[in-house]
């Protein structure tokens, strides 16, 4: 394949140009070529100095194989019967097994590649490429109903190859999917890794991740990041913005089953089951725990509150004043009649 300006296209580029590379990101290839980035993966693939080179289109390097060839051509010249034969069908067989190999360094690069690229969008270079594709909506959208189309990241549900494909990670619900593509259910989601989607919210803590994948096809995608000026949109929890925890939850963004209008119970046999999965606190800022730990009163006063409701303290002998707690003594059963016998007395 070559590029429009007619110069070769590198390797690189002509994989992540591949039908169902589209969330992969170019690798740079310094990335590769230092040493501390590839620590460990020499023993995760096999032919990995053949793969590297392959990788970065480096000719692999030539060996004295042909020289020795040379002169056993001209030998073969003088020599007839079989033993003719014989050099014949071993150097065919030489030659058919660098076309096998040329397979498994193709399979091999592919396998190293995705395992740089799990560590280069974890770094400075690679994240922010990978911002702009999430940016321009590469990744997709979130199918959940509720979620109203907030564009997903690409991520792994294990760091270990061949144990299962990429997801979608949506922001807005925090769960994850499968591509709805079947293209994409063939790529390996250890290429992606489990550190990116977190990462990566932590990176960009000013991301609008609200905004609709919509929005991004009709041009609006310019940098997506929170500029409305409303004071809740601007409070800040554990460093990331209110608006952006959980968006996708809580109440009014879960569906309620009803039949003829009324409600289905929890305990109808086709009630909701685990609702409290997509739960959200109605004031977010129950969330805050360092505004928490620095105001030890206020969680105090809050503690009390069960979903809403203030729930009954606990009662205490002695009255108001004289609080005293209730002690059975060491070793004493709790339905023993002496043990509260003495308590009430």
């Amino acid at each position: 394949m070559s590029s429009s300006s007619g110069t070769p296209e590198s390797w690189i580029s002509s994989f992540c140009s591949l039908l169902g590379h589209e969330y992969f990101a170019e690798i740079s290839e310094d990335f590769i070529e230092d040493d501390f980035n590839l620590t460990g993966l020499q023993t995760q693939v096999a032919m990995y100095k053949e793969a590297l080179e392959m990788i970065l289109d480096v000719e692999p390097e030539d060996d004295d194989d042909e020289d020795e060839d040379d002169e056993e051509e001209e030998g073969d010249e003088s020599i007839e019967g079989e033993d003719h034969k014989v050099r014949r069908v071993a150097t065919d067989r030489r030659h058919h097994r660098m076309a096998s190999d040329l397979s498994i360094i193709e399979s091999s690069a592919e396998m190293l590649y995705g395992l740089i690229h799990q560590r280069f969008i974890c770094s400075r270079a690679g994240i922010q490429q990978m911002s702009e594709k999430y940016e321009l909506g590469h990744f997709g959208v979130c199918p959940r109903t509720y979620c109203e189309g907030v564009r997903t990241l690409p991520v792994g549900l294990s760091d270990v190859p061949g144990e299962d494909t990429v997801k979608l990670f949506c922001p807005s619900c925090l769960d994850v999917y499968i591509p709805p593509n079947s293209r994409f259910q063939t790529v390996d989601g250890a290429f992606f890794g489990r550190t990116f989607g977190a990462l990566f919210l932590l990176t960009f803590p000013d991301y609008d991740i609200s905004k609709k994948g919509m929005d991004t096809l009709g041009g609006h995608g310019a940098r997506s990041m929170a500029t409305t000026a409303s004071d809740e949109e601007k409070d800040k929890i554990n460093g990331m913005n209110v608006q952006n925890l959980g968006p996708g939850l809580g109440k009014g963004k879960m569906y309620e089953p009803k039949i003829y209008g009324f409600k289905v119970s929890e305990r109808a046999r086709s009630g909701p089951r685990m609702s409290w999965l997509r739960d959200r606190p109605v004031d977010i800022r129950e969330l805050d725990e360092a505004a928490l730990y620095a105001n030890p009163d206020e969680s105090d006063d809050d503690a009390g509150l069960n979903n809403g409701a203030r729930t009954q303290p606990t009662q205490t002998l002695g009255g108001a004043g004289g609080a005293r707690k209730m002690r059975r003594p060491n070793g004493g059963s709790p339905m023993s009649v002496e043990a509260l016998g003495e308590l009430f007395a």
